[in-house]
């Protein structure tokens, strides 16, 4: 079988090693394409694969009318977004991705941000302690209950809200539950998301919820911009000179948020939440592991379609 590993954005050189080795032994071809200007490239070169791994990198209709032997796509990563699903479906490809292989990364991250905030970005203006204050967790998954598990060190209380977790499963986790996201916000010091961009999602954080949160609260979004409505975003940090926004992904209207609000809002440069040596290579060894196990056993066990 041949095996596409595809990314714009490529992985380390001891991951693709990694990920080389873990196919080639399996009695596969590894095929790499990296940095590729557009979906033209990748449209070529999924032609003649078996199996694809993406990191970001679109997997569309389009790029699946171009693989007539395609029977597997894993995502690199938690988030599929970018993973047609209901075209992946109607080619008879199975969808994957690699869930808590870059949960820990991402969980520092927001612990950072937090800090980074609290501390009014590391300027000489005095800042605040986490010690004490309330985190909410929006979604108690694999990156969730790390954010809240590392914030409980700091002395931070935490609640969670997540509907596919009984009370008893987030109390397991360390974590005090919260039955609606309204009052997941009104009562959250601090709000760590991690929801993914679904129809029902995106766009559903926005004023009313941003609004209601406590004095000097602080929003903090690994996840995806487009569960933002950026609209109600800057209308709360408009009214509420004592909000913060802080984001591991840009709003599209970055720009004028920066210069509107200052200090009080701020983005990583680009999606970094993943972006650790060692992320980086969990996360393709595990693609790369599922993808085997697929082609040996059947084994569909993260199949998102």
């Amino acid at each position: 079988m041949i095996v596409l590993l595809a990314t714009q954005k490529p992985f380390a050189p001891a991951a693709v090693q990694g990920i080389r080795e873990i196919v080639e032994a399996a009695g596969h071809t590894l095929a790499l394409l990296e940095k590729y200007p557009g979906e033209d490239e990748l449209k070529a070169a999924v032609a003649d694969a078996d199996a694809l791994i993406v990191r970001s990198d679109k997997v569309t209709a389009a790029v699946l009318d171009a693989a007539p032997k395609l029977k597997i796509v894993v995502r690199a990563g938690a988030g599929f977004d970018n993973l047609d699903l209901p075209a992946c479906t109607a080619h008879g490809v199975v969808a994957m991705n690699t869930p808590g292989q870059n949960s820990n990364a991402v969980a520092e991250l927001a612990l950072g941000l937090m800090i980074y905030m609290a501390r009014t970005q590391f300027t000489p203006a005095t800042g605040s302690e986490l010690l004490g204050k309330r985190l909410g967790v929006q979604a108690y998954g694999n990156v969730g209950r790390l954010v809240g598990q590392k914030a409980a060190a700091l002395g931070m209380k935490i609640c969670a809200l997540d509907p596919f977790l009984s009370d008893e499963q987030i109390q397991a986790a360390g974590a005090e539950p919260v039955h609606s996201v309204e009052e997941l916000y009104a009562s959250s010091d601090y709000l760590s998301i991690h929801i993914p961009a679904l129809p029902e999602t995106i766009g559903s954080i926005g004023y009313k919820l941003i609004s209601s949160m406590p004095k000097g609260a602080t929003l903090v979004n690994t996840a995806r911009k487009e569960v933002i409505d950026e609209q109600g975003l800057a209308q709360a940090l408009e009214e509420r000179a004592d909000l913060k926004y802080v984001a591991d992904v840009a709003p599209d209207c970055y720009g004028q948020l920066r210069e509107k609000f200052g200090e009080r809002v701020f983005a990583t440069p680009k999606k970094m939440g993943a972006q650790t040596a060692e992320a980086n290579v969990n996360a393709g060894l595990a693609a790369a592991r599922q993808i085997v196990g697929f082609f040996e056993t059947g084994c569909t066990k993260f199949k998102l379609n």
